[in-house]
């Protein structure tokens, strides 16, 4: 599954899947998410990630358990 908001580049945290033009990577963003904060102050303390972003890295993580 193509994920658009989501890329890999082995030059970028090590080759993490991370947000695009960021260097958040899609771990960080579940993690804190499953650690219980909430997606506004998630927002708050990234201000390049977006909701859409948040979402894209939920979807990939789905995609990722499907296999």
């Amino acid at each position: 599954m193509k994920h658009e908001l989501i890329e890999i580049n082995p030059n970028v945290m090590g080759g993490k899947p991370v947000i695009k033009g960021t260097r958040l990577t899609v771990e960080l963003i579940l993690r804190e998410l499953g650690g219980g904060m909430p997606v506004e102050e998630m927002l708050a303390e990234h201000p390049r990630l977006t909701a859409e972003a948040i979402r894209a890295a939920q979807a990939f993580r789905r995609g990722l358990s499907k296999r």
